[in-house]
């Protein structure tokens, strides 16, 4: 099952994709669950996909606005410096626990909704990535069990502005302008997805790829990570685990390259879809 947030008509809502179209499950189940974090919160996957099983869609794709698939995320944790190949070119020493930072909310934007390029710096550079949605609560979460805490997996583009990340150690800032990073433009549940599947994970600007790897490759996996973060914080429902970008980051190529108004990047997952955002020069 492939689940998303949209809006349309002035009103948000949730819904399954089914072919080329969306089952408006938001108000198949208006006045019990609000949203997707809802959903999660209730443990209710099994009854949305009962209730899209066979169903028509109310909406094509087309029709829709895209939001982030987990608009209010209780927590969005990211891991940096993830695939050896990334470390390799950004010349950091290997680290013996994952480097987990966090983004806002409000940094996150929709498929096909433009990334914005802050006339402050130039350097706004694109990190494709795949993200695991949390759909059941845990602490101290062992790599064994780690699994069955998954509700599903997402494209992301933590989009980053590489000069203010480099002001101080702390990468906070680099990583949470307002809407730099992309989510979408669905989630694919754990149920579409087999456990430690080699997902692919490609990136493109302009048509161009600049990033291909695989999770496999990942310096620490989805369950260590899972088990690791629920070590020193509960993981809930509707968290967002971002899970770090291969090599081919634009500030380490050769000239570099940084994301500019008209430009569009692609971030694509083996199963799961492809995240498409426009860049628009934000006005001051």
């Amino acid at each position: 099952m492939k689940l998303l947030t949209f809006e349309i008509q002035n009103r948000i809502s949730f819904g399954a994709v089914v072919d080329d179209g969306v089952v408006d499950l938001g108000r198949k189940f208006e006045g019990r669950y609000a949203d997707l974090l809802a959903v999660l919160e209730a443990q209710a996957l099994p009854e949305l996909e009962s209730a899209s099983v066979g169903a028509k869609p109310d909406y094509l794709l087309s029709d829709i606005t895209f939001l982030p698939v987990i608009p209010n995320p209780p927590k969005i944790i990211c891991i940096g410096v993830n695939y050896e190949a990334h470390r390799s070119e950004i010349g950091r020493d290997p680290s013996k626990k994952p480097m987990v930072f966090a983004r806002f909310a409000a940094t996150q934007i929709g498929h096909m909704q433009p990334l914005l390029a802050p006339p402050e710096s130039h350097t706004f550079d694109y990190e494709g990535e795949i993200a695991v949605i949390i759909g059941k609560p845990g602490r101290r979460i062992s790599q064994e069990d780690s699994w069955s805490h998954i509700a599903g997996y997402a494209p992301y583009n933590d989009g980053s502005i590489r000069e203010w990340q480099g002001h101080t150690a702390q990468w906070l800032p680099g990583k949470n302008w307002y809407q730099t990073g992309g989510f979408g433009p669905w989630m694919s549940t754990r149920g579409e997805i087999p456990d430690n599947a080699p997902l692919q994970l490609l990136t493109r600007v302009n048509g161009m790829e600049v990033q291909r790897a695989d999770a496999s490759q990942m310096i620490f996996s989805i369950p260590e990570i899972i088990e690791y973060c629920s070590t020193f914080i509960p993981l809930q429902p509707g968290d967002v685990i971002v899970t770090g970008t291969p090599g081919g980051v634009g500030v380490r190529r050769s000239p570099q390259l940084f994301l500019k108004d008209g430009d569009v990047v692609e971030v694509e997952v083996s199963e799961i879809g492809i995240l498409r955002n426009p860049v628009r020069a934000e006005k001051a």
